[in-house]
């Protein structure tokens, strides 16, 4: 295995760029613009020069590598915090019950609730890999390796963690909900109001969203069938996230309605599960399968890859390829979990 997992830095504009025109739009944390990508980088550079450990609006941007080519295969990023420069707005899906004596019948509907609840959260987004390396190993390494630096900075983060998942939009581009709702309020196309947000922030949203709540009942068949669902593309990662202890908790997004899983960051099955130790040996290469995801360095000199650890008396034996890929050796210190 030659993946690594490291941190973005100014000379990877390039990759991310080409890795944004291939979402397929939708992706509001990879959008295929250079100066918002740029803009990305810089933001990325200074968060991991800061020193401090205090909880700030620190937005943590990582590649995934083939060290046997050099290639870029893949992206994720981190956010300390949301709601910080500008609101995070989302949908809260809810019920209002109402009786009435005289008909002797009750009725439950659906209601659409904008809100800021989730503000303060951590973000793990911007997750995109290369349909050729959709293995299971490469992308569990890229999805999880942001929960083992959560762990080595946890200072850094949140109490919640939330995951937003891009939601159903048809092979043009367009979205069902968008349609159904927003779309009603704007002069844009969904595509346009993403790529707006994504560039922009979304005080816009607060301008000239309706503010009462919203009764379900009214929206097209189409948008409410799409509440709370992803994009097909995206079941594989909403699996990964139930795994790691996230649930979809009524929240969706108010541009696509795709559904916002929650986690307490500390009940993160990856951050639970992680430990830290010294290594006291190397191993010699074998066949074997990489049994962790193993991880060194602090900040801007975070690296993450598989490997296989070996845990005995307080240290572990690491095997040689993962040494050489984090550049560690005997009296370094790593954190793992099981992969």
């Amino acid at each position: 295995m030659t993946f690594l997992l490291r941190t973005a830095q100014e000379k990877d504009l390039e990759a991310l760029y080409r890795m944004a025109k291939g979402t397929g739009g939708g992706f509001t944390n990879l959008p295929p613009d250079k100066p918002t990508l740029e803009a990305k980088l810089t933001r990325t550079a200074k968060s991991f020069a800061r020193d401090g450990d205090e909880i700030a609006n620190d937005l943590f941007v990582f590649i995934l590598e083939d060290t046997e080519t050099g290639k870029v295969r893949g992206t994720c990023q981190a956010f300390s915090q949301v709601g910080t420069e500008f609101p995070f707005y989302s949908y809260r899906l809810g019920r209002i019950t109402q009786h009435s004596k005289e008909l002797d019948r009750t009725f439950r509907a659906e209601m659409l609730t904008l809100c800021t609840d989730l503000d303060g959260a951590s973000e793990v987004g911007g997750l995109y890999l290369d349909a050729t390396e959709r293995s299971a190993g490469v992308g569990k390494l890229l999805a999880r390796s942001r929960y083992l630096f959560i762990k080595m900075h946890r200072a850094r983060f949140g109490e919640t963690t939330l995951a937003e998942l891009r939601g159903a939009i048809d092979d043009a581009g367009n979205s069902p909900f968008w349609d159904g709702l927003a779309g009603r309020f704007f002069d844009m196309s969904f595509r346009d109001a993403d790529e707006f947000n994504a560039k922009h922030g979304n005080q816009f949203i607060a301008d000239l969203m309706p503010k009462h709540p919203i009764y379900c009942a009214l929206l097209s068949e189409a948008a409410r069938q799409v509440m709370g669902q992803p994009h097909y593309s995206g079941r594989p990662a909403m699996r990964m996230l139930e795994n790691e202890n996230f649930s979809f908790q009524n929240y969706v997004d108010i541009f696509d309605a795709g559904p916002t899983m929650i986690a307490r960051t500390d009940q993160i099955r990856t951050v639970q599960q992680a430990r830290s130790a010294e290594i006291t040996g190397i191993a010699d290469a074998d066949d074997a399968e990489a049994s962790h995801l193993v991880a060194a360095g602090r900040l801007a000199d975070f690296r993450a890859c598989l490997g296989k650890v070996d845990a005995a008396d307080g240290g572990v034996t690491l095997d040689a390829a993962a040494a050489a890929l984090l550049g560690v050796g005997p009296g370094d210190v790593v954190t793992y979990a099981s992969a």
